[in-house]
């Protein structure tokens, strides 16, 4: 259901208060405050704490791996391949997804089996083809580390930290990462120059003709929810998606729709990373997916021209804002 005028100037005043803490992250325009857990609220030494364990390769079995090796600034927060490579080379089955703007997001990964961000932040780890470690090894070895040890007794006012305290200050930091104020946002708040016309042609056809709305809508251009488009389903062994996390028939072959903030810098596309550019993926809609048993309902054939692909394509460009820059790679790490 989408937000209208009404219910966001309702709901002003929650975002409002719950935004209070968060004065050190700032909001870019077209987005709203984080809304922060209750159970990890935001302070900017947690942050700061979140943001060298994500760029720290230790965190991995062989120490050549960190979470930033599969979302990683120069490439918007993804990794530029079409599936992500961990520790001695393996390669992973789907693409990573952006981390930009996971501060609104519900559910985690593309079939959506983390429910939280803290949860997220803990699968990678343990993840054999990713960063190889357990747990237990990745706390001793932080709990070895007398600076990260101060660190965390600063943060959680505890000197026995555990993996939850490692998810918490990671998932703080992810919720930082922000994209907003993009020529979409800038010409939504009235600079009618923000755009160019072959990109406001675009827009009309985004929230029109083509009904990418459908799945991509308000501040962060995505539903949260799961739909089958067909990707790899001509396989041999076709992906279950979201089937292999609630075994339900209605969701076997779908996956989590992105968000569309700076998708002009995350190719290549799709949950198996099989579209490399947003022609492609434009092309794709345009012929309505790929036939399968579940092809989703909304998926259908769009009958774009030349010149409308184009114009879709430009207005995509269109969503590509700041805020992401600012999270950098550590030059030093605690020792």
């Amino acid at each position: 259901m989408k937000l209208t005028k009404v219910w966001l100037a309702l709901l002003a005043p929650a975002f409002f208060l719950l935004a209070q803490e968060d004065k050190d992250v700032r909001i870019p325009l077209g987005l709203l405050p984080i809304q922060w857990p209750a159970d990890n609220p935001y302070t900017k030494a947690k942050a700061e704490l979140g943001r060298l364990l994500y760029f720290d390769k230790r965190l991995s079995a062989d120490g050549t791996v960190s979470c930033a090796d599969c979302h990683h600034p120069k490439f918007a927060f993804s990794d530029g391949r079409a599936v992500s490579t961990g520790i001695k080379g393996q390669k992973g089955g789907r693409s990573a997804p952006t981390v930009l703007n996971r501060a609104y997001s519900l559910a985690q990964f593309w079939d959506g089996r983390a429910s939280t961000l803290e949860d997220q932040a803990k699968g990678p780890m343990a993840n054999p083809i990713e960063m190889g470690m357990t747990h237990d090894a990745i706390v001793s070895k932080l709990q070895g580390i007398p600076g990260y040890k101060t660190r965390f007794n600063a943060v959680f006012g505890t000197d026995s930290m555990d993996i939850d305290h490692v998810a918490k200050a990671i998932a703080t930091f992810e919720r930082t990462v922000l994209s907003g104020n993009s020529p979409y946002d800038q010409y939504k708040a009235g600079k009618k120059k923000a755009m160019t016309p072959q990109q406001v042609r675009g827009m009309q056809l985004f929230f029109g003709k083509a009904r990418c709305d459908a799945c991509h809508e308000g501040i962060n251009f995505t539903t949260n929810s799961f739909h089958n488009l067909g990707i790899g389903t001509d396989k041999p062994d076709p992906d279950a998606g979201r089937y292999m996390v609630t075994k339900n028939e209605a969701d076997w072959g779908a996956f989590k729709t992105p968000t569309l903030r700076e998708i002009a810098k995350t190719g290549p596309y799709m949950h198996d990373g099989s579209l490399q550019t947003l022609e492609e993926v434009v092309d794709f809609y345009d012929k309505g997916g790929f036939p399968n048993k579940n092809l989703d309902k909304t998926i259908r054939k769009l009958n774009l021209t030349a010149e409308e692909k184009k114009d879709l394509v430009a207005f995509l460009n269109a969503l590509s804002g700041e805020g992401w820059q600012t999270a950098t790679e550590p030059t030093q790490f605690p020792q």
